[in-house]
């Protein structure tokens, strides 16, 4: 598909980008560089540190290198592309550049919103039945959960991916965004697109409600037992176990409500590219970031790492 009125067909689109201003170019390219790095060295690095570190082999720090992995693919599905077109005059990228970016964007967007599920249930068996946490959080549930999570994403990218590229693009093949969106690819559409609308309107939605209802429903119980505890130490701990995951969720779902989950003749591309930025660039950026400040395992992790790392380069000289 995808044929042009003169019978030409699609085999390139024009990204429009962030922003026509010149001078902005160079500034933004190197911000943006300076994002992906810290996106790069925070999550790879959050893996690294889970994996070696014992006393971090637990469900949530399981979770937490899939999320970590998951923001890695998010991010680099984007924001590379981002940055050459700051650089390049022709910001054009292929059909099957375009179709492969869409398909792992929606892929890793998914599985992020049911690992974060996935986590709120790791941390409702941990406060309200501690004492059988270990029989129920086995790694078999663990690893059922995050393989269940990956296939979600996968089918629904799919489903999507399938679902936009059957569109007809007529009129142009610029795409007045900074990466291949679906608001932005209907936006070019000359085919009847209602009907796919609607089917990414409720999908998307049942995967958001589904997810937001299992983290909902999970800490609606966790704030209960809370409540019930007697020490204030115990309230505080389990608050503090809860308080890192709580913030990635906010953000997460805040913008993603916000983007999808309104009618397209109240979308405005400048304000889609604006909260754009945010969850695509900047939220796999701020999860590490997020976990590792309000952590003290993470952080005492890192020292012991960094300690090791120092006495074995001691060593070496």
């Amino acid at each position: 598909n995808g044929i042009m009125e003169n019978g030409s067909e699609v085999k390139e689109f024009i990204l429009v980008g962030l922003t026509d201003a010149h001078e902005l170019q160079v500034p933004l390219f190197i911000i943006f560089t300076i994002i992906y790095l810290i996106t790069l060295v925070g999550n790879l690095g959050m893996i690294a540190l889970i994996s070696c570190d014992p006393r971090l082999h637990t469900p949530m720090y399981f979770f937490l290198s899939h999320l970590s992995l998951v923001d890695f693919g998010y991010s680099s599905a984007i924001t590379p592309k981002v940055m050459s077109t700051f650089l390049m005059e022709d910001k054009i990228i292929s059909y099957g550049g375009c179709a492969a970016q869409f398909f792992f964007f929606v892929a890793f967007s998914t599985i992020e919103s049911y690992l974060l599920a996935a986590m709120a249930y790791d941390r409702h068996a941990a406060v309200c039945k501690p004492l059988h946490y270990t029989t129920t959080m086995t790694s078999s549930v663990c690893a059922g959960l995050t393989i269940g999570s990956y296939l979600c994403g996968f089918l629904n990218s799919s489903l999507h991916t399938r679902n936009a590229f059957s569109f007809d693009f007529c009129s142009s093949n610029v795409i007045h965004h900074f990466f291949c969106d679906f608001p932005a690819l209907v936006a070019l559409s000359c085919s009847d697109t209602y009907i796919s609308e609607l089917i990414v309107f409720f999908v998307v939605g049942f995967n958001a409600l589904l997810t937001l209802f299992i983290i909902l429903i999970s800490y609606l119980f966790i704030f209960i037992a809370i409540l019930r505890m007697r020490s204030l130490e115990g309230r505080q701990k389990a608050f503090s176990t809860c308080a890192s995951h709580l913030t990635a969720v906010s953000i997460f779902y805040g913008t993603v409500i916000f983007m999808y989950l309104q009618p397209s003749a109240s979308h405005s591309m400048d304000t889609d590219k604006v909260v754009s930025v945010f969850y695509t660039i900047v939220i796999p950026m701020l999860n590490p970031l997020v976990y590792s400040l309000r952590n003290k395992d993470v952080k005492s992790a890192f020292i012991k790492l960094s300690q090791g790392a120092k006495s074995s380069l001691g060593l070496s000289f």
